[in-house]
């Protein structure tokens, strides 16, 4: 009882009863607005413009396709609905943020004293095609290729927690801290703990936190919280108890910054689950890295330019620099992506591997909805020769994205890709690895949310010694899961397949 009564009087409970009563709201209008043919024939005619609306900005053919069907199918609610939670083009102020946002970011990447054209030259002496892959993401995301820089690999949540708490005890002047989820539980304890002590030794704290991927796992004023404590918080992009398009752009980043130094990205959040303290889908295996040199810099321009983005601070962000040296392990380029500049740079990034393969291309992923030119690589790839195995979970945190994801099977395996499922649970790392010369880890998943809707980030890493450690992580992985033979892709009953494309078609839209 105690339980319900909370919940009910909790933010995620309003919020969930006040978009309610907006949906019934304008259905009961629109209800009403049919029975007149006037309005119907206008409402008709305004569905037709949102198509064409729809298919004359520059968007993806499959989130074309989704709006198309629904509008049509459903020419008043599905019009509607467009208009409130679609993606549009930015607003005037939004567009303005936009370029603060993106002009501070290059600065602030850009604005150091040696900038690393010595490592842009080494990876081309390397190994061309990489250094190609390099120029393309600096360009275009303005995120350079280091050297000078130590990498660690974390093939476990339990790993990371060890090294990550050991590296904050260590903090002597600034701690910035990004995650898509911070959850209550033992994991934040231990962290919050040393963020306290912290504190009281006058070490500067920032921590950004996504609202959406915390709701209802930590109270609703939690930054005011944090903030009560000596800690500078913020919540990204707050809930607000209504339908808004801008509630869709989340900040799926898990970046940690120490003192410039020391960064720390991956799949982790810090909630108790990425550390199996909490049982939800079996066992969770999850990844992560860690960075020592001047490769940290590029995380933390990402996390001081997403900050005053959101908080509308205005802080020089070149103080913050690395000021230790390090030894090189091969060349490292942390980079970022974002919805506001109509670049996928993520998926880019993983096509090039893809294509730039020659003996083999393994990946780990979550979740696996994929647009026709991800699935046409992949499957050219491996019917080039190219031994290409994809590891996704056996059970589901989102069973209606597994579907989705188990509807791609068939076709990838007819190619001659290897479809694994991770028994144990859920496999939620966000990994590639080709021919032991590249390997990108991070926060990015294979799907429209995380190519085109989410701030992200991961780690290319080019001849790194880390590299062995990732595919062997991977290879240990392979023995615990199953692979996913063509009679048991294609051998199901016939509801589920039309279920799976009805999914497949809005996936998208999800």
């Amino acid at each position: 009882m105690k339980k319900f009564v909370k919940f009910i009087m909790s933010r995620l409970f309003l919020s969930i009863v006040l978009i309610v009563l907006q949906l019934i709201l304008v259905f009961t209008l629109y209800n009403r607005v049919i029975n007149d043919a006037f309005w119907a024939q206008l409402m008709t005619y305004l569905s037709v413009a949102l198509v064409l609306w729809v298919i004359y900005h520059k968007q993806e053919p499959e989130y074309i396709i989704g709006w198309i069907v629904l509008i049509m199918i459903f020419p008043l609610y599905g019009g509607v609905f467009y208009i409130l939670v679609g993606k549009k083009p930015l607003s005037f102020i939004g567009r303005k943020r936009t370029r603060v946002f993106l002009e501070n970011y290059k600065k602030g990447l850009f604005n150091v004293p040696a900038y690393p054209l010595a490592a842009t030259i080494a990876l081309k002496d390397y190994d061309k095609d990489l250094s190609r892959q390099s120029r393309y993401i600096s360009n275009v995301s303005y995120s350079p290729v280091w050297a000078n820089t130590e990498v660690s690999y974390y093939s476990t949540g339990e790993d990371f927690l060890k090294g990550f708490l050991k590296e904050l005890k260590r903090a002597k002047k600034f701690i910035f801290i990004e995650f898509f989820v911070l959850a209550k539980g033992e994991m934040w304890s231990q962290v919050l703990e040393i963020l306290l002590e912290k504190v009281e030794e006058g070490v500067k704290i920032k921590i950004l936190y996504d609202d959406f991927g915390s709701f209802g796992r930590i109270p609703g004023n939690y930054d005011k919280i944090l903030q009560s404590k000596g800690i500078e918080s913020k919540a990204f992009n707050a809930i607000k108890p209504h339908l808004n398009v801008r509630m869709n752009y989340r900040d799926h980043r898990k970046i940690c910054v120490i003192d410039g130094n020391v960064g720390f990205t991956g799949g982790l959040n810090l909630a108790d689950e990425y550390i199996n303290r909490s049982i939800r889908f079996g066992h969770w295996k999850d990844t992560a890295i860690m960075l020592k040199g001047e490769a940290v810099w590029n995380l933390t321009t990402m996390f001081l330019s997403m900050w005053n983005f959101e908080t509308g601070a205005t802080e020089n962000i070149t103080k913050y620099k690395p000021s230790a040296k390090y030894l090189t392990d091969g060349f490292v380029q942390p980079f970022g992506d974002n919805p506001l500049d109509e670049i996928a740079v993520a998926e880019t990034a993983y096509l090039q591997i893809i294509n730039m393969a020659k003996k083999y291309v393994w990946i780990t992923t979550p979740y696996l909805i994929i647009n026709r030119a991800m699935l046409s690589a992949l499957c050219i790839a491996a019917q080039s020769g190219v031994d290409v195995r994809i590891i996704c979970p056996m059970i589901p945190d989102k069973r209606q994205v597994h579907e989705v994801s188990r509807s791609y099977y068939a076709n990838l395996i007819e190619a001659g890709v290897k479809v694994y499922e991770y028994a144990p649970g859920f496999i939620h790392s966000k990994m590639f690895v080709s021919d032991g010369k590249v390997a990108i880890i991070g926060t990015i998943n294979m799907d429209y949310r995380s190519f085109y809707l989410h701030f992200e980030c991961g780690v290319v890493l080019y001849g790194s010694s880390v590299i062995a450690n990732i595919k062997q992580d991977i290879e240990s992985t392979l023995q615990v899961s199953k692979r996913i033979s063509l009679k048991e892709a294609k051998n199901i009953q016939l509801w589920r397949k039309i279920m799976r494309m009805i999914l497949r078609l809005f996936s998208p839209l999800l």
